[in-house]
């Protein structure tokens, strides 16, 4: 004990008790909109609870993710447990001086009354707590370790939680690590909801995905909400437009340190002095998608050992999750980090969603413009290293790393504008919407297409075999999407181009004659088709032999068109020659090879050797779902194509899941009015039909017949199936009147595409025929079967 003038007496720590009636120092009251941390309380308690003497867990995590909060929460709610609990805003060795210096004078406040130093009160307060038991330390922010370190060494009894956003080995000082994550969707909208005052519960569940379940974001948000009376849906289209100005903006009175853009400002200035290149690093992963990338993406940003120390320092702040392979970066992480540099001057990236556009971008020329766009071209180039190089049509082992990239390709296009991205971003979008063909997704790959032609004919100028092959890319994905004849005109240019750049004998002459030889089969005109394929066929067995790959490709699309135009005979061993060339160069279990079955089988069925054709079909539909998937359009075609093969063995009962799987594939990925669709319709009621429930059939058909008219044209062959096959309903359904004019259409359609002399009119006259005899009119009937037999006659010659 000291006496000193002016008779205060200063007791030692051990002297002096704890307020009679407890003393406790929280800097607020805990939030009452507190939801989702019930299980991360208890697990805190419990952790609390196992612990002998000095106790201290540090809670640690993404700034803004609720550390403090949890803190408080726990505080407040246990505060009877304890008679000290107090609060130390700890995010420097000077504010954990002056924190336990404020302890000391409220336990013994003489200390204040004579000036004792903040060091010297300080270490008072150390003593005392080393002294007690039945006490909680909050240490909040924690920076570094060594902040507190020597505090924890001195204070031999009671309970320390340390809050930080650094992940720096606390297991090693501390008693047990709580790493806290965002909240869970259900939990985040029913925060959102709850501050907002606003019971849009859909719109809610996209902001809070968008804020990336973010506490403070979510509290952010509703708080701004229920202030203002924006509205969800609008507060979200801001969020998209201008993330940056949107996370740096607060309801009036409440504190702006605590936007989200001013929180982590703060942490990347941090970063950004221990080690500069973790701040490229950031930047760079904000180019990405917040799902995972792989590491080695990053691999060639600097020596292994720099890279990966700048991760470490990324880790240690929780701006990032790593994993050995892979890492995660919070999407609001990556819309501060972007929003804090600035956007090049550039116009929207074509196909991209103008409420996902950058801010409006300043002027160019200046040094922050230029430091953006080389991240950007960073980002890039390192993409372009990253993906597969072959082509990913045929390339299945590089699928994995496809799927594994394709997100974050998606999302630098979004950011990327066409000036900068230049030829190497039309060469990614390129790559990667060829990739989504191969997966079926048709859609997605077609704006990836279109920018990146709108990108080459730019650069290179609209003649350039660039352009060609970007023409002729686009087409691809409009003919799988039923438009057809907006890929002709493409193809045609295409074609063009490359017979005047690289010759009549190149090969990619020959796949251009060859692509658009399938466009216009798929638009009926097969025999326009066969002149054209029969050419690719020679130029490519010339210049790349006579057991290349393409050369089956060839060989199987031609077989396609003799089939369409009634000559299955002639398309069997060509198929046969494809198939043994494309299993021998891509292997038994490649997606082509399931094609080539598959063809192959189609022929055999229409030659009527349907037995033949089943096994063949099983083994390519088992190759397709293996490799492709369960919902892939091509997973589709094989159902409907073995269905057909059952239903001419007689066991249409088999077919029908098969056809309705098949139906239901299509309508997903392709759409409700694609020709696709209305083929599986048509295909479903023909089965039905043989099932006997022909009430069942007929208005499937209608809706076939509808869509096939549509996007086909009246005058489609495929028109003229729809047609025919309705009629043949409507005869079962005893309405013959009726089936008549359908037969007579679909009859002048199929002579007129297809030829007076194809099977496919002998079927047409022999239906016509069939319902005039139903109609009492045999003596109309006998001249039109006489003519179909005709055609049967001198074809089976």
């Amino acid at each position: 004990m000291q006496q000193l003038a002016g008779a205060v007496t200063l007791r030692s720590p051990a002297a002096v008790p704890a307020p009679p009636g407890g003393l406790i120092g929280l800097p607020k009251p805990p939030t009452r909109s507190f939801v989702g941390r019930d299980a991360q309380l208890d697990e805190l308690d419990r952790l609390v609870q196992a612990g002998a003497g000095v106790v201290a867990q540090a809670v640690h995590g993404l700034g803004g993710v609720g550390k403090s909060e949890l803190a408080l929460q726990y505080a407040h709610r246990h505060r009877g447990r304890y008679q000290v609990v107090w609060w130390v805003l700890a995010d420097s060795p000077e504010a954990v001086e002056a924190g336990l210096a404020e302890l000391a004078v409220r336990l013994h406040p003489d200390l204040g009354a004579v000036g004792t130093g903040q060091a010297d009160a300080a270490g008072w307060a150390t003593t005392w707590l080393g002294c007690r038991d039945g006490w909680l330390l909050v240490l909040d922010n924690v920076e570094a370790r060594a902040d507190v370190e020597a505090l924890l060494s001195n204070a031999a009894t009671g309970h320390v939680l340390i809050t930080t956003r650094r992940d720096v080995g606390w297991q090693d000082i501390t008693d047990g690590c709580l790493r806290l994550d965002v909240l869970t969707l259900p939990d985040a909208v029913a925060l959102l909801l709850r501050l907002s005052g606003q019971t849009d519960t859909a719109t809610a569940g996209v902001l809070a995905r968008e804020l990336g379940c973010l506490p403070l974001a979510l509290q952010q948000a509703g708080a701004y909400l229920r202030q203002t009376r924006t509205r969800i849906g609008e507060y979200l289209q801001r969020m998209r437009s201008d993330p940056g100005a949107v996370l740096a903006t607060v309801a009036i009175g409440d504190d702006a340190q605590r936007a989200v853009a001013r929180t982590w400002s703060v942490t990347m200035d941090a970063i950004t002095a221990l080690d500069p290149l973790a701040l490229r690093l950031l930047r760079l992963l904000a180019c990405y998608a917040p799902e995972d990338l792989p590491r080695d993406v990053l691999a060639l940003v600097g020596t292994p050992a720099a890279v990966d120390a700048a991760l470490g320092v990324l880790v240690s702040y929780n701006m990032i999750t790593l994993t050995g392979e892979a890492i995660t970066t919070h999407r609001l992480v990556q819309a501060v980090t972007r929003s804090q540099m600035p956007h090049p001057a550039a116009q929207t990236p074509t196909g991209t969603d103008p409420a996902r556009a950058p801010s409006p971008p300043p002027q160019p020329g200046t040094a922050d413009d230029d430091a953006r766009a080389d991240i950007l071209r960073a980002a890039i180039d390192l993409l372009c290293q990253a993906v597969p190089p072959a082509n990913p049509e045929k390339d299945v082992a590089g699928w994995p790393r496809w799927t594994v990239l394709s997100p974050h390709v998606t999302a630098l296009a979004e950011q990327c504008p066409d000036q900068i991205g230049e030829l190497d971003l039309a060469w990614l979008l390129g790559q990667h919407a060829t990739f989504e063909d191969s997966q079926g997704r048709y859609r997605q790959a077609l704006p990836h297409k279109q920018r990146a032609l709108a990108i080459t004919e730019t650069a290179l100028g609209p003649d350039h075999p660039d352009t060609a092959l970007r023409l002729d890319n686009l087409a691809v994905s409009l003919r799988a999407l039923g438009r057809a004849d907006e890929a002709e005109a493409l193809r045609r240019r295409a074609l063009a181009i490359t017979e005047t750049t690289l010759g009549p004998d190149h090969p990619d002459t020959a796949l251009r004659l060859d692509n658009l030889a399938v466009t216009l089969r798929a638009l009926g005109r097969a025999y326009e088709a066969e002149p054209l394929q029969r050419r690719a066929l020679a130029i490519t067995e010339t210049t790349l032999g006579p057991d290349h790959p393409d050369t089956a490709t060839r060989l199987a699309n031609l077989a396609a068109s003799l089939w369409a135009l009634g000559r299955a005979y002639e398309a069997e061993p060509l198929e046969r020659r494809a198939l043994a060339i494309t299993e021998t160069t891509l292997g038994p279990d490649h997606p082509s090879t399931a094609l080539r079955l598959d063809n192959l089988a189609v022929t055999l069925r229409d030659l009527g050797r349907a037995d033949e054709a089943e096994p063949l079909q099983r083994r390519a539909l088992a190759i397709t779902e293996t490799t492709l998937g369960p919902d892939h359009p091509d997973t589709a075609t094989r159902l409907a194509n073995l269905a057909a093969s059952l239903r001419d063995l007689g066991r249409a009962d088999e077919a029908e899941p098969l056809l309705r799987r098949a139906l239901t594939i299509t309508e997903t990925t392709v759409g409700p009015d694609h020709p696709d669709t209305a083929a599986k319709l048509n295909n479903l009621a023909v089965t039905l039909r043989d099932l006997g429930r022909v009430d069942e059939a007929e208005p499937l058909q209608r809706r076939a017949l509808a869509i096939t008219e549509t996007t086909l044209g009246p005058d489609h062959p495929d028109t003229a199936t729809r047609l025919a096959n309705l009629a043949v309903s409507l005869w079962d359904l005893g309405r013959a009147d009726e089936a008549e004019p359908l037969q007579r259409r679909a009859l002048t359609i199929t002579e007129t595409t297809l030829g007076p002399d194809h099977p496919d009119t002998a079927l047409r006259l022999d239906n016509l025929a069939v319902t005039l005899r139903d109609l009492g009119r045999a003596e109309e009937a006998e001249p039109l079967e006489h003519r179909a037999a005709a055609i049967r006659n001198r074809r089976h010659r």
